[in-house]
């Protein structure tokens, strides 16, 4: 599922006119009774990330149609899905600008 999620966002954004947006599905959370699922995404680049974030929610449902066609056959019922920024990368960053002492929060700032 997380395959064909990342697909039909990408051939949508292109569609669109975001030739340059690099959207990518880092984790996808189903609900045990198959009825949610949160979709995590993650933006390249970053400042483009809530608005491209707004378009996708925007087209949800057109997106849970897509996917319920190219999985007819595996699943009786596609789940509703909620989709929500990954922020995971800027933690990373964050903590390798730390160490790396470029942002040491412990330094007197001169």
């Amino acid at each position: 599922m997380q395959k064909d999620i990342a697909e039909v966002i990408q051939d949508r954004l292109k569609t669109r006119g975001h030739l340059n947006i690099l959207v990518s599905i880092t984790k996808v959370k189903v609900s045990v009774d198959l009825s949610v699922a949160k979709i995590f995404l993650s933006v390249f680049p970053a400042e483009m990330s809530k608005q491209v974030l707004k378009e996708i929610v925007s087209t949800g449902p057109r997106i849970r149609h897509e996917i319920a066609i190219r999985s007819k056959k595996q699943l009786r019922r596609v789940p509703e899905f909620f989709f929500k920024l990954d922020d995971s990368l800027d933690y990373i960053e964050n903590i390798e600008r730390s160490l790396k002492g470029l942002d040491n929060p412990l330094k007197p700032k001169s």
